[in-house]
């Protein structure tokens, strides 16, 4: 294993976090607050330490290979989320080190649970840390990474797919010009939300936080009442709008701008047409149930749908409060998640498809045994490699559900907020079902030992679990 691969580009990002940090440096001392001091010291000293290792190991040639490649993936989501945490440790809301790197965690692998109450009345450099780490967050570590860092050029294929679940072919040769694309996107994703919020009646300020939240799929606000702080419709499908095309593939709509062929279309097809079922399901429920604009109902079902599936998690109103069938709904959509190589967590659309493909081969081979049937994504057959790989990961993901779960309620927590807090750390969603962690409320409550497990979970669901878990075997550290 070669450390040294993995330490300089670690160094590198210290320093890209320093200047990230100087944002809400800038914003708490124009707003006259004392944590500014809090945010420009650390990053002061990360800066510092970012730039010894770099010139510590600079024009030493590093090859990246697959163990350091998960290595660092590891490792950059670790010392960004302690890093993160550090202005949240040290500035004047009282949060302790566990709750801080909660609230890093959840910010930069964009699950949006928060320990933070009162959020209106909080300085803006907090604020705007919590954004900008869901914002980064969203776009991934490696992907800035792989467009800033030189060293990483080696294997920067590899370390994006183990981020975003995109191992299409390469569409442009080599990744970096698709990460330049990407970013691209994601600068004018980002552009046209904050306008939009704004043009809708947010202030400059909510704008821009909103936006880096939806376009990240992330769900921060400004606000304990999320989006729920703003009545109008118009606010509603503006976020509704951007969190679905966040939660759609960064390649499919690279390509729609391009005018190329594209091979994510089935995907998206799948995708829109689940949420446009369970929108009007949960829609004819809820009208069923409270009387109202009949438009306004449709905004509600929409959004929160869209929020839940795409991982965001922000919230309009509680919606518990809506009937046990729209309940069990929003808990099984917490599972699903959006569309591979996106900014959303979640089990992805495109596993959901081979898997009932496959499940439709079965059903066909045992009508026609006879008949050579394969599974089949995209009008492709699915290969056994590919199969295999879907089959293992729907095992581990919903063992290390079940796992953790277990874990929940053996530290206290009643069956339905273990469950609940389990799949929403999982799937990067952020709210979660019952009066302690559902919409209504917040992860506060719960005890450091569950913070930090949850914190630990929400980051090996980023990683797409094997990712995560790959450093802790064994067969990961032998020589062979």
């Amino acid at each position: 294993m070669n450390f040294r691969a993995v330490i300089l580009p670690i160094g590198r990002l210290l320093i890209i976090i320093a200047l990230f940090m100087l944002l809400p440096a800038g914003a708490d001392l124009i707003a006259g607050h004392n944590d500014w001091a809090v945010f420009a010291v650390t990053a002061l000293i990360l800066g510092a330490i970012g730039a010894l290792i770099s010139a510590a190991l600079e024009g030493q040639q590093f090859q990246f290979r697959p163990k350091e490649t998960f290595l660092f993936v590891n490792a950059a989501w670790l010392v960004f989320s302690l890093a993160g945490a550090i202005p949240f440790y040290l500035s004047e809301i009282g949060l302790s080190f566990s709750e801080a790197f909660f609230e890093s965690v959840s910010g930069i692998t964009t699950t949006g649970s928060t320990v933070i109450t009162g959020l209106d009345t909080q300085p803006p450099g907090i604020l705007l840390w919590r954004s900008l780490l869901q914002w980064i967050g969203g776009i991934g570590i490696v992907v800035i990474g792989i467009w800033l860092l030189p060293g990483l050029r080696i294997g920067g294929s590899q370390l994006f797919a183990i981020e975003s679940s995109e191992k299409m072919s390469k569409p442009y040769g080599r990744v970096e010009p698709f990460v330049a694309r990407l970013l691209m996107l994601y600068l004018t994703l980002s552009v046209f939300c904050a306008l939009a919020y704004y043009l809708a009646g947010m202030t400059a300020f909510d704008a821009i936080n909103h936006m880096m939240t939806t376009v990240a799929t992330g769900g921060f606000s400004t606000s304990d009442s999320s989006l729920g702080k703003y009545p109008t419709n118009t606010i509603l499908w503006i976020a509704t709008v951007f969190m679905l095309l966040s939660s759609l593939p960064f390649l499919y709509l690279i390509r729609l701008a391009e005018w190329r062929d594209n091979p994510h279309r089935g995907q998206v097809r799948f995708y829109l047409a689940l949420i446009a079922v369970i929108s009007f399901a949960l829609f004819l429920a809820i009208n069923s149930r409270i009387e109202g604009d009949p438009f306004r109902l449709l905004t509600l079902a929409t959004f929160n749908v869209v929020s839940v599936i795409t991982t965001t998690g922000y919230a309009a109103g509680d919606y518990l409060l809506w009937g046990n069938f729209v309940i069990a709904v929003f808990f099984f959509t917490t599972f699903i998640g959006g569309c591979s190589g996106s900014t959303s967590g979640g089990f992805k659309i495109f596993r959901i498809q081979i898997l009932l493909s496959a499940i439709r081969t079965m059903l066909k081979r045992a009508v026609h045994p006879s008949r050579v049937i394969e599974p089949s994504y995209a009008g492709t057959p699915v290969s056994p490699g590919v199969l295999e790989g879907v089959l293992v990961f729907s095992v581990l993901y919903t063992a290390t559900f079940a796992g953790f779960a277990f874990l929940y309620m053996m530290l206290g927590l009643d069956i339905e907020t273990a469950l609940s807090a389990s799949i929403t750390a999982q799937a990067n969603v952020g709210p979660g079902i019952g009066p302690i962690i559902g919409p209504a409320g917040n992860f506060a409550p719960l005890s450091d030992t569950v913070t930090l497990l949850l914190a630990f979970q929400m980051i090996l669901g980023r990683l797409e679990l094997i990712g995560g878990l790959l450093v802790f075997s064994p067969y990961f550290w032998s020589q062979n």
